[in-house]
């Protein structure tokens, strides 16, 4: 007779895979060209930002290293602060999902436009497409989550292919003389660090993402620590490398108005060049989709079995797979893609996807706070490390604008009578952190 526990679907892989998919989306597409402008200078911003996500990814893997509960960012935040904070905290950073997985799967349209280019003047055809792209998705994740993982590994080393292949060309064919000079604008230099190390973060935003499914995660108090520190550096190199490439590789006068940067790069490769950077941005974006409806349907999940959020929301199918969840996360985020392709509405959608970027922000700014109440009198070098991340994400979230960051307090504040609306019609849990539901 066995009596060993079944051996959990998720390992080593699927979470470095979520935190390196997630990650990298469409914004390092763009990003070179964005950066231009300030020369070589905004390398410092790079390494600003790369460091902050580091400090990040560091306090993360030092919290989930001390629980196997579902959740990643959200459980932290309860675990220190309990259930009010931590329902408050979980509705901000699910809601904002919907936003992102509906601008996530916007890009994919239109990179898609490449190959079909009857697309290009046909907004209904895209939304359709984009609407395609997440409901295949979550039938995917509602399949199982062995299934869901499989298609985030693929579509995650998939993704860093074309970008490592620009790296490659930029070693052997980029020149020097294509560079842009440090500082051309001669504006002061640390206001110049700030302005390139708020652009860049942004490309940081998702490294959470593989510590939120820890209760599907074999061995996850080890697991997930490695696979958040390795995935980040491997995101760091990843930036950095492809940045300096395309710098290489494409005049500095024709950096500042390029519109796709990689394809300018790839032209090197020959008349195929941009087909491939384009088909390596859809893989990108799908892949950051995938990403984000699996962790949208976790969350949810995470809060259900906690008895913070109805029941329902916690259902598994026989894969383990929060079906309930992925459903209700989805339905929001497809009106609001439709409502993105509707007259009159883009600016709104605009905006909404900036407060998709500040809804992440806020959750690494608590956890930074929860690993810093923990360590402080225990172990001041990580206190230190939770403490610098917190200073990072708070520049960051003043770095996102007065009226993103008025209307994300009025979001996240939003929560606080559904915590009680909710509260007086579910019932509490005799031990709600290790409550099961199926």
């Amino acid at each position: 007779m066995n009596d060993q526990p079944p051996k959990k679907p998720l390992g080593f892989w699927t979470c470095w895979s979520l935190t390196v998919g997630c990650m990298i989306g469409s914004g390092i597409f763009m990003l070179p060209a964005v950066l231009a402008p300030y020369g070589m200078v905004s390398f410092g911003g790079w390494v600003l930002a790369c460091a902050g996500a580091i400090l990040i990814a560091l306090t993360l893997a030092r919290l989930a290293a001390r629980t196997t509960r579902t959740g990643g960012p959200y459980a932290y935040v309860h675990d220190a602060f309990g259930d009010l904070v931590g329902f408050v905290n979980i509705w901000g950073y699910w809601t904002t999902y919907w936003a992102g997985i509906a601008a996530v799967a916007v890009a994919f349209a239109g990179y898609l436009t490449v190959f079909a280019p009857a697309l290009q003047d046909n907004p209904t055809g895209q939304a359709l497409s984009a609407l395609a792209l997440i409901w295949a998705l979550t039938l995917v994740n509602i399949r199982g989550l062995r299934e869901s993982s499989l298609v985030q590994i693929a579509l995650t080393f998939l993704k860093l292919a074309p970008l490592l292949a620009i790296v490659a060309l930029g070693v052997f064919a980029g020149r020097a003389e294509n560079l842009p000079a440090f500082n051309p604008q001669h504006a002061p230099l640390l206001p110049t660090l700030a302005a390139t190390a708020l652009l860049t973060m942004w490309a940081f935003v998702g490294l959470e993402a593989g510590a939120i499914p820890a209760g599907a995660c074999e061995n996850s108090e080890r697991t997930i620590p490695r696979a958040l520190v390795f995935g980040t550096i491997t995101v760091t190199i990843v930036y950095l490398s492809a940045t300096a490439a395309v710098m290489l590789l494409v005049p500095a006068e024709v950096l500042v108005t390029s519109t796709s940067p990689f394809a300018d790069a790839a032209r090197a490769f020959g008349a195929w060049g941009p087909s491939l950077v384009a088909a390596g941005a859809l893989v990108a974006t799908a892949g950051t989709a995938n990403g984000l409806i699996f962790c949208a349907g976790q969350l949810p999940m995470a809060a259900a079995l906690d008895r913070l959020a109805p029941r329902a929301l916690g259902l598994t199918g026989k894969s383990g797979a929060p079906y309930v969840a992925l459903l209700v996360s989805v339905v929001p985020t497809s009106l609001l893609l439709v409502a993105n392709y509707s007259r009159g509405l883009i600016e709104a959608f605009t905006f909404l996807i900036m407060l998709s970027t500040l809804g992440t922000l806020v959750p690494y700014l608590l956890s930074a706070l929860a690993e810093l109440r923990h360590s402080w009198r225990s172990a001041r070098g990580w206190a230190g490390v939770a403490l610098l991340a917190a200073v990072f994400s708070i520049f960051a979230i003043i770095g996102s604008g007065r009226e993103a960051l008025i209307w994300g307090i009025v979001l996240f504040a939003s929560g606080v009578p559904l915590f009680y609306l909710l509260r007086a019609h579910i019932a509490p849990s005799a031990n709600p952190k290790h409550a099961n539901i199926h």
